[in-house]
């Protein structure tokens, strides 16, 4: 495309002025045409409009724009909603303001946008005492709404409609389209709208009200200083009371002052976490946009995305003012553009294969948006050719997706599914507009990232639609924190259905697949055309194929595992790992594409410790191929885990060691004294042993010593770890033969990891 020439720099400064608010007023003109039929305040309405974007065009210098108002509004003059020509002439008005949202494109671009010598002569042709006037020749004017224009002949409709009960798309539509397909909208450029970055406008009174709850949970943060330091004060008088001759009387009025103390916490962080929330929702509040822009710039790709195919579409545009968080907006603009040009391309027929088949010569294609609780579901519907499930099937099988007999089982809800599979496709040939067997996985990984979900439902020749689910705001997602071995993942709970005890006796492997025996009494989560076993007396198995997270990430696996099933988009989803430790609210950031990266992650979070966990993709682990493709399982996988021996006498202080260690993936053994310690010595075999000093008969300086006279324990790794912290005790432990000596008042945990696994790969 040749550059635009530029615009007088004269008024540069107004072009941010000038954009927004002929975006705005433009809006307003798509809503109000297609009512020129039966409304006649949207008669007036509409000129005003386009008066105002005329004086305002003329005041940029901007000839064409103006003069392409005023043509439209010349159009309007003299109109009664009750003449039969109205209706034929709202395809060419909505025509007109999809040129003009363009040229306005072309101004923000710096550019001053030429003019459409074409549209111009429809509409001189139209015009009253052209031939055209609406009360004298309506089909003259008809048939420069509806046949002499090149593209579709678009309508828009204003009111909501509740959402279909069933979802969908639809696929083939013969022949491929010569022409390019059109640029997508620049979202961007509609800041008011929230579908893109820039300005948002915000009312004065809740900015006022969430700078004063900001500076309420500032202050609440500050409570928790005086805390801490009291919290160091105790730890210092619990190190000099263990010094005293009598520390349980040390022990009794820490006990009561650390009680108090925790009351405190409590209460401060209730209250902390209250005006977090109270904030937290006014910010988000702010964030809340109308999808009034998204849905009028998709209408309007829509309609050009028809004409570069030569087709008839009429958009109707339902639920424009439900709120979406302006974020959430924009990270599905081109998921949304997708599932446009599908329907567009994909669905919607010539308009000779829609008269053979006594449909309207318009293809009609709705866009809608509904609040559905703490959610917003967007539908994408056409009326077009729809899909056909049996050459689903078919091509199913053909790509290696499913063997005959399991496709053939399939119902046709799980045929549609499996539209979401990456690089499947039903169409032959490839199209510019949306090429083939790339969308619908990338619309359902880009939907899945926002905590939400896409379905799809279609029924063949009459059409199909597929609805996007999404929360109506980004806050902190829920996810489950696992434990795969030595490493913490993270899973979005959304997608979780139920988790399972499994033990080794319920896997078995299959042609390199790994499933699980399950019961069959309504569980979902069987994956399609696996059959179920033993159904004859009316108990009945299923088998669950997973994904072995331990085998992927190269970790050997626990005793008992945990059986994860889920669903993501309508597919099902199975994984096995060795432990669910908890549920927690982070903040999701997703991952750089442009380094390689894990392909079965799609972000990372900070858990509220601090520790960063990696964030699985539902979407990834879902595909069929990476239940394939397993690793094969290393000889001695299970004998890889570092095996420590703790030696503790203090049951309270045993139990945090062990979890501290078993946490860091180590396989840990307890024993209370050196006796029990020097008969598991004599039964097993260790990879480290972490002793404490005071002890019943023999304390651990004794133990280490006698140890290190024993050939066989001459080298094995050995770790102090005591409340004795002054030179000469660390001195002593080293010369009776420890390894490593460190003190519990300071005790690091991250220091005596390292130092086990350090030690232990040294011996």
């Amino acid at each position: 495309m040749p550059p635009l020439p530029p615009m007088d720099e004269e008024f540069a400064d107004l072009v941010p002025l000038f954009v927004e608010e002929s975006r705005e007023r433009l809006d307003r003109l798509a809503l109000a045409v297609p009512r020129l039929a039966d409304d006649a305040r949207a008669v007036v309405e509409a000129r005003r409009e386009l008066h105002t974007l005329k004086g305002a065009g003329r005041m940029m210098r901007l000839g064409a724009f103006a003069e392409l108002c005023h043509a439209a509004e010349e159009l309007l003059h003299g109109l009664r909603p009750e003449a039969p020509a109205t209706a034929g002439l709202i395809p060419l008005l909505m025509r007109v303001l999809d040129h003009l949202s363009g040229m306005i494109d072309a101004v923000q671009r710096g550019g001053e946008p030429p003019a459409d010598a074409e549209l111009m002569a429809l509409l001189a042709v139209a015009l009253p005492g052209a031939g055209g006037a609406p009360g004298r020749t309506a089909p003259a004017a008809a048939a420069v709404g509806a046949a002499a224009l090149p593209g579709p002949m678009p309508a828009i409709s204003p009111t909501f409609a509740a959402p279909a009960a069933a979802p969908a798309f639809s696929p083939t539509a013969p022949g491929a389209a010569a022409a390019p397909p059109p640029p997508a909208p620049d979202f961007a450029a509609r800041p008011a709208e929230g579908a893109g970055g820039g300005d948002v406008r915000v009312d004065s009174r809740a900015l006022d009200a969430v700078a004063e709850r900001a500076a309420e949970v500032r202050i609440l943060a500050l409570a928790a200083g005086p805390a801490g330091e009291r919290l160091h004060e105790l730890a210092r008088l619990a190190e000099e009371g263990a010094r005293e001759a009598q520390p349980a009387q040390v022990l009794v009025v820490l006990a009561a002052m650390l009680r108090r103390t925790a009351i405190d916490l409590e209460g401060g962080q209730r209250r902390l976490l209250v005006a977090a929330e109270e904030q937290l929702d006014r910010m988000l509040k702010l964030q809340l946009q109308p999808l009034r822009g998204s849905l009028l710039a998709l209408a309007r790709h829509a309609r050009e995305v028809g004409r570069s195919l030569k087709r008839e579409v009429e958009v109707v545009v339902e639920g424009e003012e439900t709120r979406l968080d302006r974020r959430i907006a924009r990270e599905l603009e081109e998921a949304l553009l997708h599932l446009v040009r599908n329907a567009v391309d994909h669905g919607i027929e010539s308009v000779e294969v829609r008269e053979a088949r006594g449909k309207a010569r318009a293809g009609r294609l709705r866009l809608s948006a509904g609040a559905a609780g703490s959610r917003v579901r967007l539908e994408i519907s056409d009326d077009g050719t729809g899909i056909d499930p049996k050459r689903v099937r078919l091509q199913a099988a053909q790509a290696g997706l499913l063997d005959p007999a399991a496709a053939a089982a399939l119902s046709d809800g799980d045929v549609l599914r499996l539209l979401f599979a990456p690089g499947f496709s039903t169409r032959r040939q490839v199209s510019e507009t949306s090429g083939r067997g790339v969308g619908l996985d990338v619309v359902a990984s880009a939907v899945n990232r926002l905590g939400g979900e896409v379905f799809i439902s279609s029924e063949p020749r009459r059409g199909t639609t597929v609805a996007v689910e999404v929360p109506v705001a980004r806050r902190g997602e829920h996810v489950l924190l696992l434990k795969v071995g030595a490493l913490r993942l993270a899973l979005p709970s959304a997608v979780v259905r139920r988790a399972t005890r499994l033990n080794a006796a319920e896997v078995i492997e299959r042609e390199g697949r790994c499933l699980a025996r399950q019961p069959a009494a309504g569980a979902p989560g069987r994956e399609p055309g696996e059959p179920a076993v033993g159904q004859g007396d009316g108990g009945g198995e299923r088998l669950v194929a997973f994904v072995p997270l331990g085998r992927l990430y190269g970790q050997p696996p626990a005793t008992t595992q945990v059986l994860i099933e889920g669903q993501v988009s309508g597919q099902p989803l199975a994984l096995v790992v060795d432990d669910v430790l908890r549920e927690q609210e982070v903040l999701v950031r997703p991952l750089t594409r442009r380094v390689a990266t894990d392909r079965l992650l799609e972000g990372v979070a900070m858990l509220a410790s601090g520790e960063p966990v990696a964030i699985l993709s539902p979407a990834a682990l879902a595909r069929r191929e990476v239940l394939r493709d397993l690793p094969a399982v290393p000889p001695g996988a299970a004998a890889q885990r570092l095996r420590v021996l703790l030696v503790e006498d203090s049951l309270v202080t045993r139990e945090m060691e062990r979890r501290l260690l078993e946490d860091a993936g180590f396989e840990v053994a307890s024993a209370g004294d050196a006796a029990e310690a020097l008969s598991r010595l004599g039964e097993a075999t260790f990879d480290c042993l972490v002793t404490d000093v005071e002890m019943g008969d023999m304390d651990g300086f004794e133990l280490t010593a006698q140890l290190r006279g024993m050939e066989h324990f001459a080298h094995l790794p050995i770790v102090v770890v005591s409340t004795r912290d002054r030179p000469e005790d660390r001195l002593r432990g080293l010369k009776a033969g420890a390894d490593a000596y460190l003190t519990k008042q300071s005790l690091d945990a991250g220091e005596l990891v390292q130092l086990v696994r350090r030690l232990s790969a040294r011996n």
